[in-house]
């Protein structure tokens, strides 16, 4: 067994997914997600077994209009699907119908039918994508062959579209999760037989009636093939790890917080929504100006806690050489909150 399997103790590896290879995109600069990620250990279980559990993930009624929505967009071979995607005479795959598939052969009649070229609406494709070792097998909501030629990933997601505008957090998180397929799409076919564009589907304002729209992901794509690299590469960062750590969810609540203890954490509001061990990590990092966001740490670079903060603003603490510059900037804030005040 290797050191990243002892980490993780006899458990099996974490399996990843779109949406969690996605999230490795919400914070690059943090060692302790990257060396849990690399080693497959189940965050949720850990949070939870050292009393931070979270709640996480997509509610209910979320995950009921989602299905609900895509169910009605396949209906009848895609019709609806094929009208908006202006595609009414191609054809329509359904890569999911055989319940007996297995994932390998799934993925081979993906590879077969993706590399004939003259395949319309592919539905529930199996891709492949390499992630810390593990090979994550990937499923798109659907695959689109537009008239140029190109491979095009179509997104479906049920929050909705109003005026013209979503929440912006949501398109993001939704390109991010688009990219990835189109990241394992161009393992399996050329570069330049998949589109960097992407298409999502959602509904339009208050109905359930669709809308799509086109995204380009490229920034997307570049941010994935960095955090995907590093993943690669952490094993540095284990090596670096003292003997005794051990993240097996098996041992006692006081070790496994100990562990953590030994990798560096950089803990972020945004952190809430993307990290199953982001509520441990928020109470660690209470007091810290990183809990603030990432705007305040960076403003404040080389001031690590609140406390110093008030006390560099008040003038009671000499700042350090590199504290000079951002103690400035807090004594001419205060200043200026107490004239607002007076």
């Amino acid at each position: 067994m290797n050191r990243i399997d002892r980490l993780r103790g006899p458990a099996p590896a974490k399996r990843h997914n779109a949406r969690t290879i996605a999230a490795l995109t919400g914070n690059p600069g943090c060692d302790r997600r990257a060396v849990l990620d690399a080693a497959g250990v189940d965050k949720v279980r850990l949070s939870e077994r050292i009393g931070f559990p979270g709640d996480f993930g997509q509610s209910r009624f979320a995950l009921a209009r989602g299905n609900a929505f895509e169910a009605m967009l396949k209906a009848d071979g895609g019709a609806m699907l094929r009208t908006l995607l202006s595609a009414e005479k191609a054809g329509y795959d359904d890569l999911g119908a055989d319940a007996d598939d297995t994932l390998t052969a799934r993925h081979a009649r993906t590879r077969e039918l993706l590399a004939a070229g003259d395949a319309g609406l592919v539905d529930h494709p199996l891709l492949t994508l390499p992630v810390a070792g593990q090979t994550v097998y990937l499923e798109p909501d659907l695959i689109a062959f537009q008239r140029s030629g190109q491979v095009r990933v179509v997104e479906i997601k049920s929050f909705a579209i109003i005026d013209g505008q979503a929440d912006s957090a949501k398109v993001s998180a939704a390109a991010i999760q688009a990219a990835v397929y189109v990241l394992a799409l161009r393992r399996l076919l050329d570069d330049e037989r998949v589109s960097h564009e992407v298409t999502l589907v959602c509904p339009e304002n208050f109905s359930l009636n669709p809308v799509a729209v086109v995204i380009d992901v490229r920034k997307q794509l570049s941010t994935l093939r960095r955090q995907l690299s590093r993943l690669e590469s952490v094993s540095a960062l284990i090596d670096a790890l003292p003997p005794g750590v051990s993240f097996d969810v098996a041992l006692p609540a006081s070790t496994l917080i100990s562990s953590l203890s030994e990798v560096a954490a950089r803990y972020a509001p945004e952190c809430l929504s993307t990290c199953e061990l982001s509520m441990y990590c928020r109470s660690e990092a209470a007091g810290t100006t990183g809990s603030l966001g990432r705007s305040v740490r960076e403003a404040l670079g080389g001031v690590e806690t609140v406390e110093d903060v008030l006390a560099l603003a008040s003038g009671t603490l000499p700042p350090a050489d590199d504290q000079t510059e951002a103690a400035a900037l807090l004594q001419a804030a205060a200043r200026l909150r107490d004239e607002a005040l007076s």
